[in-house]
């Protein structure tokens, strides 16, 4: 009895070690995990200037705006949903499964106007609603001249990341470092504690400054697209303009171009016709 009462004593020393030096960093980032409830505040992109200061891209503010279903009480749950649905013009069902599951947080809508969300605030206030909805800042990007370059300057996706163009290649430095919100919750994602929140506050990314300049550039455009109408030309053209001297381009223009505010959508109708060609 004595050496069986030492063997199993020693067993659990070796557990106890075993979880303390071996998985105790990877228990430990579990915790963290599990008793925390992270939201990204996303920082300000760069702005691209062209050669005389003129905007290219630059970041507008927006807002997200996510929820906790288990800090939203059970009778409040389709109040909820619908107020989100109006304010936002939701479809209905899709937001209230949203508040509904079980999970920490759901995103109910992402880069919205200040004015949408100010009335979401409104609501909240009128109902004396406090826990549960997030309303966060956002940033959007923005391109004052559409199609202006649309090639050399590419542009991001919905998580901010650069996706072509100069958008792409120098998002390390236009893109900046991510801040959080951080709130203390238990395994079920219900806040615990005084419920006090700590924010860290993002870091915005460093402006470039191109070489073109967007008069030459805007001139450039123009021309290029009559000549391609002009001589029907169905592959599109290509101008580059240099500064000898200094090897500068002043203005690099692709025809067609295409609306960086909107990248995914076809406008021209060549293309539009060969996708129904092929679907």
């Amino acid at each position: 009895m004595f050496l069986c009462m030492v063997l199993v004593f020693l067993l659990l020393i070796i557990r106890l070690g075993y979880i303390q030096f071996v998985q105790g960093s990877e228990l430990k980032t579990m915790a963290y995990v599990q008793q925390t409830l992270d939201r990204t505040i996303n920082p300000n992109r760069g702005t691209i200037y062209d050669r005389n200061g003129e905007v290219l891209a630059m970041s507008a503010s927006v807002e997200t705006i996510t929820v906790n279903p288990t800090n939203i009480a059970k009778e409040d749950k389709e109040k909820v949903a619908k107020a989100l649905t109006n304010i936002f013009e939701l479809d209905y069902e899709t937001v209230l499964k949203k508040v509904n599951r079980k999970t920490s947080i759901e995103t109910i809508v992402k880069k919205v106007d200040k004015e949408k969300t100010d009335k979401l605030r409104k609501w909240m206030q009128s109902e004396n609603i406090i826990n549960g909805i997030n309303i966060d800042e956002d940033t959007k990007r923005y391109y004052p001249f559409a199609t202006l370059a649309s090639h050399i300057i590419g542009f991001t996706g919905s998580d901010n990341q650069g996706l072509d163009g100069i958008e792409a290649k120098y998002d390390e430095i236009l893109s900046g470092e991510k801040g959080k919100i951080e709130r203390k919750t238990d395994a079920s994602g219900r806040i615990i504690g005084d419920g006090e929140e700590q924010y860290v506050k993002a870091i915005d990314g460093d402006s470039i400054e191109l070489s073109i300049d967007t008069n030459i550039q805007s001139i450039a455009t123009k021309y290029l697209e009559e000549a391609c109408i002009d001589n029907e030309c169905e592959e599109g053209g290509v101008v580059i303009i240099m500064e000898p001297k200094t090897g500068d381009i002043l203005a690099m223009v692709a025809y067609p171009e295409y609306n960086l505010n909107d990248p995914f959508t076809i406008n021209t109708e060549e293309i539009t016709s060969a996708w129904n060609r092929i679907f």
